[in-house]
C-alpha cells in the first residue's frame, strides 16, 4: 500500500464506508452480536477479489460471494434498475471499486465488528448490498427482467476498477447534488485531488430535488439539545439555527444553533435532513428548512450519471465527469 493510500486511511472510514444515500432504500437494521460463519468465507482471506465476504446482518452469516454476485448486489441496492444501462455500468464500476479499496482498508486495519469479513450490508456503514432473496422481494414480478439487466450492466464493466496514484479511489457517490457536486476538502475537511465540484445541471430536476421540512418549537428544541448537550438556545426559536457560511453551490459549511458554532452536516444529522445544502426560515413558533438535493453531495451524482446516458454520454465518459484525473483500468486478480 502506499503513501497516498496510507495517508488518506484517517479519512477513509468518514468517506468511504457510506459512500451514498440509497435511493430507495428506508430504515436501518443492527448489526447481530455473532455472526455465523458459511460456506467458503474463510477461503477469500488475502489478496483473491474473485469473492467477497459480506456479513449480512438480517441473518448473521458472513456469506462468501462472487464479484459477479456481489456487483449485481450491489447495484441493485444502490441505484434504481429503471436508470439507463451506461448510468448502470458506471455506478457498478464506482461499487467494484469501494469495495476493493475496504478489502485493502480491512486486510491492514481489521474491523472487529465484522469478525473476518470485509463489509456488511448495513447501508448505514457500508456500501448497500442485496442477497438474492432481498432482491426476489424488492422487484417482484420484475424479478427476472431486473437481474437480467443488472446483469448485463455487470458483464460489460465487471473488469474494471477507477484508480488514482495506481490505487483504488475513494469511490463517494451520492443521489443528487444541488446542481454542482462538492469537494471532499468542503464537505469533509480533508481535500482529495479527484473529489472535486463539478457541474451536474440535470439534478435540479430530479424527483424531490427541493423538499421543506417543518420544526415546531418543541421538535426543534428537542432536536437540538439532544445533537448538541448544553446548548443555549435562547428566546427566540426563529434565531435558533443562523447559516454562517456556505459553498458555491449553497451547501452549509457552519453555522450557529444556538450559542453553538457547528457544522452543515451536523446539522443534517440532528435534523434528519436529506443535504446539508439547506436555507432556513424562521417564524415565532419554529423554523421551516428547504434542502436542495440528497446526500453529501461528493463524486458521483447518480441522477446526474443517469441523464448523462440519456444524452448518450457512456459509462466511461459518466466516470471521467465525476471523478476528474482517474484512470479506468482492468482490477489487478
Amino acid at each position: 500500500m502506499n503513501r497516498y493510500l496510507a495517508s488518506l486511511l484517517t479519512i477513509a472510514i468518514g468517506v468511504t464506508v457510506i459512500p451514498a444515500l440509497p435511493v430507495y432504500l428506508s430504515g436501518r437494521r443492527t448489526q447481530p452480536e455473532s455472526p455465523v460463519i458459511a460456506g467458503q468465507a474463510q477461503e477469500t482471506a488475502g489478496t483473491d477479489r474473485k469473492c467477497f465476504r459480506v456479513l449480512d446482518i438480517a441473518s448473521g452469516e458472513i456469506l462468501a460471494v462472487p464479484l459477479r454476485d456481489y456487483l449485481i448486489g450491489a447495484a441493485a441496492a444502490e441505484m434504481p434498475v429503471s436508470f439507463e444501462p451506461e448510468a448502470l455500468k458506471a455506478q457498478i464500476v464506482a461499487a467494484h471499486t469501494y469495495a476493493l479499496r475496504q478489502c485493502m482498508r480491512e486486510e491492514t486495519s481489521p474491523t472487529p465488528e465484522l469478525r473476518g469479513a470485509d463489509f456488511s450490508n448495513d447501508t448505514s456503514r457500508y456500501q448497500g448490498y442485496f442477497t438474492e432473496s432481498r432482491m426476489r422481494s424488492c422487484y417482484g414480478s420484475t424479478y427476472d427482467e431486473s437481474v437480467a439487466k443488472l446483469s448485463a450492466a455487470v458483464d460489460e464493466v465487471m473488469p474494471y476498477v477507477l484508480t488514482y496514484g495506481g490505487e483504488p479511489i475513494i469511490a463517494a457517490f451520492h443521489s443528487m447534488s444541488p446542481g454542482r457536486t462538492e469537494s471532499a476538502g468542503d464537505v469533509w475537511g480533508t481535500p482529495v485531488d479527484y473529489l472535486v465540484p463539478v457541474d451536474s445541471p440535470a439534478d435540479t430536476s430530479a424527483p424531490r430535488y427541493m423538499e421543506e421540512a417543518r420544526f415546531p418549537e418543541p421538535v426543534l428544541r428537542k432536536r437540538l439539545t439532544d445533537a448538541f448537550p448544553g446548548i443555549d438556545l435562547g428566546s427566540d426559536p426563529a434565531q435558533w439555527i443562523t447559516v454562517r457560511e456556505t459553498t458555491q453551490s449553497g451547501t452549509v459549511l457552519t453555522a450557529l444553533a444556538g450559542d453553538r458554532s457547528v457544522t452543515g452536516n451536523e446539522l443534517r444529522e440532528a435534523l434528519g435532513l436529506r443535504s446539508a445544502c439547506f436555507t432556513v426560515a424562521g417564524s415565532e413558533d419554529g423554523i421551516t428548512v428547504t434542502t436542495r438535493g440528497f446526500g453529501h453531495g461528493v463524486g458521483l451524482s447518480q441522477y446526474g450519471a443517469d441523464a448523462m446516458a440519456a444524452e448518450g454520454s457512456s459509462w466511461r465518459e459518466i466516470l471521467e465527469h465525476y471523478y476528474p484525473g482517474c484512470t479506468i483500468e482492468a482490477a489487478a486478480e
